[in-house]
């Protein structure tokens, strides 16, 4: 009798665990997925800064005096190509398109705020998922305790390289997130920047961003294996 009881607790405890599981699972995905489109909105908003399509407004104004033109056959003939017919557009117009929307650095430094609050607070939720579903294989014995703990540090590793410290510590350690202000100094002063600096510069916001990629990748694919396993395990698949 007392076995039977203590197999009937053993069956409900583990029940208990795998609907845990199932809701963990869930919102690990989910928050995955949110993480992938802040990182690559980071991403994207350094490509335009970088390529110039979006502008900072910090380009070098020229303060030359302008020169006076003379009156001449000359300048009359370049008035009349400018001017042009009074019903055709000039050529500089037919040269300017107007685009179907207007981004300005102003709105990408928003957008790049805001994406920072969204990614501190969904992957420090991430990481705590990826805790808790530990305890929960541990305490249930639900097995596949090798993937479920390397996806644990290798989620700590993908927080503590993506928090911005260069705000805490300037100077010391840098994060792959940053700030609009970041991003606008460090793309103007790119433009004198020899190969080496270059290759850091592209290596500061490229490939720093393309290692914690990796890092929540191969954590949220361990996930998924420890998923897997405590599922062969309990012959559920």
């Amino acid at each position: 009798m007392n076995e039977n009881q203590a197999k009937e607790s053993s069956l409900v405890d583990t029940t208990d665990c795998l609907e845990a599981v199932g809701v963990f699972r869930g919102w690990k995905n989910f928050l995955f997925i949110i993480i992938i489109l802040g990182l690559l909105l980071l991403q994207a908003s350094f490509w335009l800064v970088n390529t110039g399509y979006v502008k900072t407004g910090d380009e070098i104004k020229s303060d030359s005096p302008a020169v006076e033109a003379k009156d001449t056959e000359e300048t009359k003939e370049a008035a009349k190509k400018v001017i042009g017919e009074p019903n055709q557009p000039t050529e500089a117009a037919q040269q300017q398109k107007t685009p179907l929307f207007e981004i300005t650095f102003e709105r990408l430094a928003r957008l790049i705020q805001f994406v920072d609050f969204v990614l501190i607070l969904v992957a420090i939720l991430y990481c705590l998922i990826i805790l808790f579903s530990l305890k929960v294989s541990l305490l249930g014995r639900l097995g596949g305790i090798n993937h479920i703990a390397r996806a644990f540090f290798l989620s700590l590793a993908f927080i503590v390289l993506l928090l911005p410290w260069q705000r805490f510590f300037p100077g010391i350690v840098l994060g792959a997130m940053y700030t609009g202000d970041e991003l606008r100094s460090r793309c103007a002063a790119a433009e004198g920047y020899d190969i080496f600096h270059t290759t850091l510069h592209y290596l500061r916001f490229t490939g720093y961003w393309l290692l914690v990629l990796l890092l929540l990748i191969f954590s949220w694919w361990r996930s998924c294996r420890w998923a897997k396993a405590i599922l062969r395990r309990l012959e559920v698949i």
